[in-house]
């Protein structure tokens, strides 16, 4: 059992370097290949573009590194820029709707992480059941983008801070505090510790007396939350809401914590990693844009290092279990 402990963070930092490296050869190739690449504008522009999909994703981060899945997120996101549109356009005030919607994914996470821990049940299962149900949901609320004029998601929207030649819009400062508290949580804290035991061995968990019950529940009411604060900062991005809104979002999510060097099987990965790989699907973006390529060509990268950096996890785990064999 020390001997895992002791390789796990090997593990993590040798992922963690591999995709630090590829996001700046992919921003190096970029610069090279296309003027004006190479600022610190299009730098920035990174995190205005792909703010929500970095906090989706270190939600889903805290769920994978238990071992569990959650592809209710992209649902809960799309709910919650529908659901707020409507309210305000009824005139509920911000100050009422933001907490609201907040409260409401962190509650659709923890009833999820319930059933699955108290009766057993497949994450998938469950989580593609509250995928339906969330969708659903936004339907029946609207089949029509809703428009947001709100006073405050129009200063949340166009407010922003200049950084030399670049920007930074307010929104993005959200995804910041999360990947710091989130970043703090995992590193520093005892429930942190707890996420990374139960992802690398249940049982061991379960022997060294962690509330491995409580820690399974948290990890997705974290997931529905940060769905749920991602679908506040999509709406400051976008002022609007619709029910097909980010389709397939929580495939980027679960990509981006992947090649972030987040094990699926548990027990491996941080949310700077993660980070780093929202920041990759964001600069193959770029890229395809500044090539005038099909979006699509996006999806088909990241689907080619998904499945790369698949096989590299399965190789540093092999190479691991040899070690502690021999």
């Amino acid at each position: 059992m020390s001997g895992a402990i002791q390789k796990k963070p090997g593990n993590r930092n040798i992922s963690l370097l591999i995709t630090t490296l590829l996001f700046f050869v992919l921003f190096g190739a970029g610069s090279l290949a296309y003027d004006r690449f190479f600022s610190l504008s299009t730098f920035l522009n990174l995190f205005n573009d792909n703010a929500y999909l970095i906090i989706v994703a270190i939600g889903v981060t805290f769920v994978l590194l238990t071992g569990g899945i959650d592809i209710s997120v992209a649902s809960t996101l799309a709910f919650t820029c529908v659901f707020s549109a409507h309210l305000l356009r009824l005139g509920v005030p911000p100050v009422v709707v933001i907490p609201l919607v907040l409260l409401i994914g962190l509650g659709v996470g923890l009833l999820m992480g319930y059933l699955i821990q108290t009766f057993h049940l497949q994450p998938f299962i469950v989580t593609l059941a509250g995928q339906f149900f969330m969708r659903g949901f936004c339907a029946v609320i609207s089949t029509n983008s809703i428009p947001i004029t709100d006073t405050f998601y129009k200063y949340m929207a166009l407010g922003k801070v200049s950084i030399g030649k670049g920007k930074l819009y307010y929104y993005v400062f959200f995804a910041l505090v999360v990947l710091a508290a989130a970043y703090y949580t995992l590193r520093f804290t005892r429930f942190g510790r707890g996420v990374y035991a139960v992802g690398g061995s249940e049982q061991s968990a379960v022997l060294m007396g962690l509330p491995v019950t409580r820690i399974k529940i948290a990890v997705y009411a974290i997931s529905g939350f940060c769905a749920a604060l991602a679908g506040v900062v999509f709406s400051f991005y976008t002022l609007a809401g619709y029910s097909l809104q980010n389709m397939g979002l929580e495939m980027d999510a679960i990509s981006s914590a992947v090649i972030g060097g987040t094990l699926l099987s548990g027990g491996v990965g941080s949310v700077i990693g993660t980070t780093f790989g929202a920041l990759i699907q964001g600069v193959i973006q770029t890229i395809v844009t500044y090539q005038n390529l099909n979006t699509w060509w996006t999806k088909v990268t990241i689907a080619a290092l998904l499945c790369v950096f698949i096989v590299i996890q399965r190789g540093i785990a092999l190479r691991a279990e040899r070690r502690k064999s021999g």
